[in-house]
C-alpha cells in the first residue's frame, strides 16, 4: 500500500492545543464495523458500548518530566530530552543544539541541582550522559523538568499531571498513552461495578512514535522499537475474558501493540517482559483484540494504519472526514474514538 492512500486534509484549526476541563466529556465517534455506521457521542458514553465479562486493557505507563533546559560552563544554552534509561543514571538523550556538545561536555540545570556530562555520541545525533545529582532523580525532574509534548502542540501545559493517565504508575514513557487521559477515576469505577475486568500493560512509549513514515511503500517502513511488560494476574485477566467468549477491548494503540506481539494464534497471552516493534497496517489479521479505543491520529502515520487494519481503510478514511466536517479536535488532546 501507499504512503498516500492514509493522507487526509487537517485544518490546523482542529489540532488541539490544551486538555479537556474535564476529560470524560471530550466528544466520542462510534464506529460499528459490522454495520460501518459513524455515531457522535460523548466518552462518558463510552461505558454503553462495554459489555460485563469484557476485560479493558489499559497501558498504565507515565510520562517522565524529560525535557530539560540548561547550560554549558560557556553559558550557552542547551536543551535535553530523556530518551532512554541505558542503566542507574546513564541515559540516551536527544540534544539541541548538539554539534559542539562532545564527550567531558558538563551541562548544568536548575541552578546546580543536576548536572550531565556528555560520555559518548551515538547515532542519530544524541548523547549518552551521566546525570550527577544529591536525592532522588525523579523528584528533581519532577522539579525542574517539562512534559515532552509533542511538536504539534504549541502551547504551554500548566498543569503537568494533563498530560497523564489517572492510572499513571510506571515511570518510562516519552509520550502518554493518549487514548487513556479520557478516563476519569469515576468511569473506571463505574466500568467496573457494570462487570467489566480492567487489566494493565506497561509499555513505555518512546519518542519514536512521532517518527513520520518517509518511504511510499509502506511495508518497506522500519517501525521503532517499545519496551513493555505485562504481568501474570493481567495475563489471567484477559486469558479468562476470550476463554469466556467475552471481548478483550485495547485503551489506545499501545495497548494493542502490546496484545497483538505477545498473543499466540487463538488470541492467548503470557507473561513477559521485552521489546516490540511490531507494526500493524491493513492485511494483518488480529489475533487478540476485539475492540479498540484511541484518538485521532496524524495523517500518514503508522498509527492511522493501525486502526485502518482493524476498521478497514476505506471506512476509517470515511471516519476522518467526517470528524473534520464535525469539527472534531485531533491527536493528543483532542477527541476519541471506539472502534468495535
Amino acid at each position: 500500500m501507499k504512503l498516500s492512500d492514509f493522507n487526509y486534509d487537517l485544518p490546523e484549526e482542529l489540532i488541539a492545543q490544551h486538555p479537556y476541563d474535564k476529560r470524560d466529556e471530550a466528544r466520542l465517534m462510534v464506529l460499528d464495523r459490522k454495520k460501518q455506521t459513524i455515531e457522535n457521542k460523548v466518552f462518558k458514553d463510552v461505558i454503553d458500548y462495554l459489555n460485563p465479562g469484557d476485560c479493558l486493557v489499559i497501558n498504565d505507563t507515565k510520562v517522565i518530566p524529560a525535557r530539560l533546559y540548561g547550560e554549558k560552563s560557556t553559558g550557552a544554552k542547551v536543551e535535553f530530552l530523556l530518551l532512554k534509561q541505558i542503566e542507574n543514571d546513564i541515559w540516551e538523550v536527544m540534544v539541541r543544539p548538539g554539534r559542539k556538545l562532545l564527550p567531558g561536555t558538563i551541562v548544568t540545570f536548575g541552578d546546580g541541582i543536576l548536572q550531565a556530562e556528555v560520555l559518548e555520541m551515538l547515532e542519530g545525533g544524541n548523547r549518552k550522559v551521566k546525570f550527577k545529582y544529591n536525592g532522588i532523580f525523579n523528584e528533581i525532574l519532577d522539579k525542574i523538568g517539562l512534559m515532552p509534548l509533542p511538536p504539534y502542540i504549541k502551547e504551554t501545559l500548566e498543569e503537568k499531571d494533563k498530560y497523564q493517565t489517572v492510572y499513571a504508575r510506571d515511570l518510562g514513557s516519552s509520550a502518554a498513552p493518549t487514548a487513556g487521559l479520557h478516563f476519569t477515576e469515576e468511569l473506571l469505577d463505574k466500568i467496573r461495578k457494570k462487570g467489566i475486568v480492567i487489566a494493565n500493560v506497561t509499555l513505555h512509549v518512546g519518542i519514536g512514535t512521532f517518527r513520520p513514515v518517509k518511504v511510499e511503500n509502506i511495508e518497506e517502513h522500519k517501525m521503532h522499537s517499545e519496551h513493555f511488560y505485562i504481568k501474570q494476574e493481567d495475563v489471567e485477566k484477559i486469558n479468562t475474558a476470550r476463554k469466556n467468549g467475552n471481548r478483550v477491548i485495547a485503551v489506545g494503540t499501545t495497548s494493542c501493540r502490546v496484545l497483538e506481539s505477545i498473543a499466540d494464534e487463538s488470541g492467548y497471552v503470557k507473561k513477559i517482559e521485552e521489546d516490540t516493534s511490531i507494526f500493524i497496517y491493513p492485511g494483518y489479521k488480529f489475533k487478540c483484540i476485539d475492540a479498540l479505543i484511541t484518538n485521532f491520529h496524524l495523517p500518514e502515520s503508522t498509527l492511522l494504519m493501525l486502526v485502518s487494519a482493524l476498521a478497514g481503510r476505506e471506512y476509517i478514511m470515511k471516519a476522518y472526514n467526517k470528524a473534520v466536517e464535525d469539527k472534531y479536535k485531533f491527536f493528543s488532546f483532542g477527541d476519541a474514538m471506539i472502534i468495535y
